[in-house]
């Protein structure tokens, strides 16, 4: 529906983009409203049955008056989906350290990324919402109710009328972990008009690279509010010596199902395309090494039978971890959120998914930071500056071809060296690229002391 609403307004800015702009808010209401109906029958389905009225702000006045008095700032962070809230778990965790008496809420556009920010947030936030749906009176309503001092975007879900209404009340907006896709970016060029002075409505833009920050010059956002601070998710904690134990490894592959001295090749965030190969690669790679054990991680869950039946077609056995946890075939699908940065932990090559089909590539951090020899393909454009430092640093291989991707996964597998040399590189790379938390929170204590007085007070 969302992704819908704003392909229309993408077309109608094509030929009205000054008009659109000022119509925007009234447009999106009326479409909200004209398809009210189908809204409902969404609503009605599981998928997401509860989630439309609480992104509409049913309930939300309610649960904000359960919160305790706010003693400090009120922060909001926003996330998208399951990446973007991983990605936020260490700043969350450093806001909360640096300002113990802040409230902070959290919002999430999708249900399975409302998932995982119960597991891993929960701790650390005063709430945690269903994003606000860009409607006209939707997000005035959650901002009036929220009250915000400091408003926190992790990545990206751009909503121009979200930040209008921000920026009308002077709120502080900053946009972290920024990053930006080529695909995006032919976008934002294309229609600039648009998208520009949604850019300029950030107080500050926090980007992941060099390359990110000169994208959004280049766009024509200010110099002075593009700053440079690096990943997030180096920061995610690394595994302490006694999580890297082979005693605690050998636990952890015990409760998945495998045995502990077999080795394991583990498949994170693979899309449709990538399963066919990886299938193929792990049959040829059964004939040398005949006890290697897979996890497979896709990354849409609800792709999980179809996979099954994929690797049957391959002549594969496997479970479902969220059916079968206590079978042990050496093929494990895992269709559970929130889990593979776990799993990553337990093997001795992982492989990136996304790459060997034209889709951007996913983070390859997750598995460096545990230490793990990370192989991808050839598309890794989203991750491009990151994935070359891994190579550069010899904590990572590309591949360009199913043959290659075999021929370095079974030296991988056969030299326990090499191996070892690659894991201690991509650790390495992490730790020196630590420090992204600290360089956001600096980053964001300007504004946070230059707050007063509130909008919201006085």
């Amino acid at each position: 529906m969302l992704v819908s609403t704003r392909k229309i307004c993408t077309t109608l800015i094509e030929g009205y983009r000054l008009p659109m702009l000022l119509l925007y808010p009234l447009f999106t209401t009326i479409l909200a409203l004209a398809l009210l109906p189908i809204l409902i029958s969404l609503a009605c389905r599981k998928k997401y049955r509860g989630r439309i009225g609480k992104r509409l702000g049913w309930g939300l006045a309610a649960q904000m008056a359960w919160l305790p008095s706010a003693k400090g700032p009120t922060l909001w962070i926003h996330a998208l989906s399951v990446g973007e809230v991983t990605s936020a778990v260490p700043l969350v965790r450093g806001l909360r350290v640096a300002h113990p008496q802040a409230r902070i809420l959290f919002s999430v556009t999708t249900g399975a990324g409302d998932e995982v920010a119960r597991k891993l947030l929960a701790p650390h936030v005063d709430l945690i919402l269903a994003a606000p749906v860009d409607v006209g009176w939707v997000v005035p309503y959650f901002t009036r109710v929220i009250r915000p001092d400091l408003f926190l975007l992790v990545e990206t879900d751009f909503w121009w009328h979200w930040l209008r209404c921000l920026r009308r009340r002077q709120i502080p907006t900053v946009l972290v972990n920024g990053r930006i896709s080529a695909a995006s970016m032919t976008r934002y060029r294309r229609f600039s008009r648009f998208f520009l002075p949604m850019f300029r409505s950030f107080s500050l833009l926090a980007m992941q690279t060099a390359a990110d920050a000169a994208q959004m010059v280049a766009l024509g956002v200010e110099t002075d509010k593009v700053v440079t601070l690096g990943n997030l998710k180096f920061d995610t904690s690394l595994l302490s010596g006694a999580a890297i134990n082979h005693g605690a490894l050998a636990i952890q592959k015990e409760r998945y199902g495998f045995a502990v001295a077999p080795p394991l090749w583990v498949c994170g965030s693979t899309h449709r395309g990538e399963e066919a190969i990886l299938f193929r690669v792990y049959r040829r790679l059964l004939t040398r090494i005949a006890d290697l054990q897979l996890v497979l991680a896709p990354r849409n869950i609800e792709r999980a039978e179809e996979i099954v039946e994929l690797a049957g077609g391959h002549g594969l056995v496997c479970r479902r971890w969220s059916l079968d946890p206590q079978k042990q075939e050496s093929l494990l699908i895992l269709d559970t959120i929130g889990e593979l940065a776990g799993c990553y932990a337990m093997a001795e090559v992982a492989f990136v998914g996304g790459s060997l089909v034209a889709s951007g590539g996913h983070n390859p951090i997750e598995p460096a930071a545990a230490a793990v020899p990370a192989l991808f393909g050839p598309h890794m454009e989203d991750f491009a500056e990151i994935a070359a430092e891994l190579i550069r640093c010899g904590g990572a291989g590309q591949v360009d071809s199913e043959d290659s991707l075999y021929n370095l996964l079974h030296q991988l597998l056969i030299d326990r060296e090499q191996r070892r040399s690659m894991s201690e590189a991509a650790r390495a790379c992490v730790v020196a690229n630590r420090g992204v938390v600290r360089r956001h929170l600096e980053a964001i204590a300007p504004l946070l002391s230059g707050m007063s007085p509130s909008p919201w007070k006085g």
